[in-house]
């Protein structure tokens, strides 16, 4: 059997993708992992495409080592640079030089 790719999928995609495969995924760092779902994984050990027997082990991991990256995973809040308040708003012509706007007629 050959271990599929985990990497970059959420915690919740990984756990059924695991059992229609017939493996099994552990987390030993994080011990709520049964209950996680938008956590991504950043690393996995077998590698895809490794080799294994029905039923084997895959050992995940949600947070970079101290040496890998930035660190922590999934969804980023609050987003920069902010998006502006009041929601959509249409573009108004440009002004013809008389010092007052044009606006669109609806």
């Amino acid at each position: 059997m050959t271990v599929p790719k985990f990497v970059g999928q959420m915690a919740m995609d990984v756990r059924e993708q695991a059992a229609l495969a017939g493996l099994l995924v552990e987390a030993p760092q994080e011990p709520a992992f049964p209950f996680m779902v938008t956590d991504y994984v950043v690393r996995q050990f077998p590698e895809p495409g490794a080799q294994v027997p029905f039923g084997a082990i895959v050992t995940l991991w949600f947070d970079f080592g101290p040496d890998e990256g930035e660190g922590g995973s999934g969804v980023r809040e609050p987003r920069t640079p902010r998006p502006p308040h009041g929601g959509m708003q249409r573009e108004l012509d440009e002004p013809d030089g008389s010092g007052e706007w044009i606006l669109p007629v609806r």
